[in-house]
């Protein structure tokens, strides 16, 4: 991942949690979602499986199912409305694609 799409301007004062992204180590806040978590670390939650394109959620209320990631035990989670845990281990749909395959 990239320059993070997300910067967080306040409530800065939360415990910190940790949680993995694609096997690398990133810290949130807690009470973050999984969306804001990711998106505050880089530039997508996964890639589109139609066009690769990258993809970072779309109507942010759990309506529109463009924001599912996958943890690496291979349950799917809906970013936007699920909050991040402290040892969460996401994986990008890329990732998580390679791994199916291996």
């Amino acid at each position: 991942m990239t320059v993070p799409i997300l910067q967080r301007l306040t409530e800065t004062h939360r415990a910190s949690v940790a949680f993995s992204l694609d096997g690398q180590p990133m810290s949130a806040l807690a009470g973050d979602t999984v969306l804001t978590a990711v998106l505050t670390q880089g530039d997508r939650l996964r890639r589109s499986e139609f066009s690769g394109a990258p993809r970072a959620g779309f109507c942010l209320i759990g309506a529109c199912q463009d924001c599912w990631m996958r943890t690496e035990e291979g349950r799917a989670v809906r970013a936007c409305t699920t909050a991040i845990a402290p040892g969460m281990r996401l994986l990008t749909e890329r990732v998580a694609r390679e791994r199916h395959h291996e």
